[in-house]
C-alpha cells in the first residue's frame, strides 16, 4: 500500500501518546522507510501531541490523520477539548529545533475544531 489514510483518536493525555508513536513507526514502516526515518517521524509525533495534550493531558481527544501519498508521509493533529481552548499551541525552542531536524515541513496553529499540527516526512531515496 502506497497511498491512503489511516485515523486515530486517543483521549488527550500523554500516557496514550505512545499510540500515536506507533502508528506512525507501523504505517512508515509499511512504507518503506528505513528505522532512522521511522524514529524521526516518532519523536516528531510526541513532540508535536505532546505540545497539544501539555504534561497533564486535558479533557477531550485528539484526533490524528495519517495520510500515504506520493510525497511521503503527511500526518495532521487536531485537538478536541472540552475546555474549548482554540489557541495556537506553543512550541518550546528546543522543540522546535528538534522538528526541525526530524521532519521536511511542519506546522502548528489554532483552528476552528481546536489547536492544529501539520508535519510532511518525505522518505529518502
Amino acid at each position: 500500500m502506497t497511498e491512503g489514510e489511516v485515523r486515530l483518536e486517543l483521549p488527550a493525555s500523554p500516557e496514550f501518546l505512545r499510540v500515536a508513536r506507533m502508528m506512525a513507526a507501523g504505517v512508515a514502516s509499511r512504507l518503506g522507510f528505513t528505522l532512522e526515518e521511522v524514529d524521526d517521524l516518532r519523536i516528531a509525533i510526541d513532540e508535536l501531541c505532546f505540545c497539544l495534550v501539555g504534561r497533564s493531558g486535558r479533557p477531550g481527544t485528539v484526533s490524528i490523520r495519517y495520510v500515504m501519498g506520493p510525497e511521503g508521509l503527511e500526518v495532521e493533529g487536531t485537538g478536541h477539548f472540552a475546555d474549548n481552548a482554540n489557541e495556537e499551541p506553543r512550541l518550546s525552542p528546543l522543540s522546535l529545533q528538534i522538528l526541525k531536524a526530524v521532519t521536511d515541513e511542519c506546522q502548528v496553529e489554532g483552528g476552528p475544531d481546536g489547536p492544529t499540527f501539520r508535519l510532511l516526512k518525505r522518505q529518502r531515496t
